[in-house]
């Protein structure tokens, strides 16, 4: 047997339905339009969070934690969010940001190192004057440092007081 639904109830139902208010969709990543020197984030629904040519150089195509672009008057490379949100600024290591070693990267603020992780975290904050990328679990770090410039871009840190610190940042020996 088969039952039919009267047409008014039919119509109210798809009233009711149709006023029911849209969610917008979440900011879940940002994607990269243009060239790398003059581009552009979008958002999935098309709206523009960076314009084009607001930074110099974006060297992530897809944002959805942490994107790195380079900004247009100091070249300093910043980490930002989806939500085109400056984050900090990150180690500029061979022309380009620092690299992820063990799920953690260089960060820089006045002058001083930290690491940050791959969702744009800062997991140490920035207090060592010179640092390295993570090795085995440790990163070698020193408070005081001298820099000598040794070949184009690459400089050489040399320090008496070098120590070892874990992804807590706490002190984990001397080399």
């Amino acid at each position: 047997m088969r039952t039919y639904v009267p047409a008014t109830t039919f119509l109210l139902l798809m009233s009711c339905a149709s006023s029911i208010p849209k969610e917008k969709p979440e900011n879940k990543y940002l994607v990269k339009f243009g060239p790398d020197e003059a581009c552009g984030y979008l958002n999935q629904v098309g709206d523009t969070l960076v314009p084009a040519g607001k930074y110099a150089f974006c060297f992530t195509d897809t944002i959805q934690d942490l994107g790195m672009v380079a900004e247009n008057k100091t070249g300093k490379i910043l980490g930002i969010d989806k939500n085109a949100g400056v984050l900090f600024e990150v180690f500029n290591f061979d022309n380009g940001p620092d690299y992820p070693q063990e799920g953690l990267f260089r960060i820089v603020k006045d002058g001083k190192f930290g690491y940050a992780d791959t969702k744009g975290k800062v997991v140490i904050e920035p207090k060592f004057a010179c640092a390295f990328p993570f090795e085995n679990g440790l990163a070698k770090v020193a408070d005081d440092c001298t820099e000598a410039f040794s070949f184009f871009e690459h400089v050489e840190w040399k320090s008496e007081h070098w120590y070892y610190i874990d992804k807590e940042g706490k002190q984990a020996g001397k080399p």
